[in-house]
Order: C-alpha cells, then structure tokens, then sequence
C-alpha cells in the first residue's frame, strides 16, 4: 500500500511538474513573439519562478527518493 502512495504523489508531481513547465514556455514564447512586450521583462519576471517552481518540485522528488531509500535500510 505505501510503495503504491508513493507511486502515486511521484506521478502527479511529475505530471504537474510538466504542466507547469509547458505553461510557463508557452506563456514565454508568446511574449518574445508579441511585439508589445519588452523582452527583457519577460525573463526578469519568469526566471525566478521558473527556477523557484522546478527546485521545488525536485526537492520533493528527491526528499520522497530519499525517504524510499531510508525505510528499505
């Protein structure tokens, strides 16, 4: 039971993970291609929450891995 709980957050982190990394290079893509937006603004504001979202999430990833490999000790 806990080995499938364990598959199951590490899927939807993943899946999430991806959702919000492609709606970020959507959104981005979007922006250097629209001639209103100063480009320079857009990687001043994306940049921190692009790099604050994917540590979080390997952190997560990482904190369960390490954890998985705790408990098999």
């Amino acid at each position: 039971m806990k080995d499938r709980v364990i598959s199951a957050v590490t899927v939807m982190v993943s899946v999430t993970l991806c959702v919000i990394l492609l709606s970020m290079v959507g959104v981005m893509c979007v922006g250097l291609f629209t001639p209103d937006v100063d480009n320079s603004e857009i990687f001043s504001l994306i940049s921190p929450a692009f790099q604050t979202i994917v540590g979080g999430f390997i952190g997560l990833l990482a904190g369960m891995k390490f954890r998985e490999s705790e408990d098999e000790r």
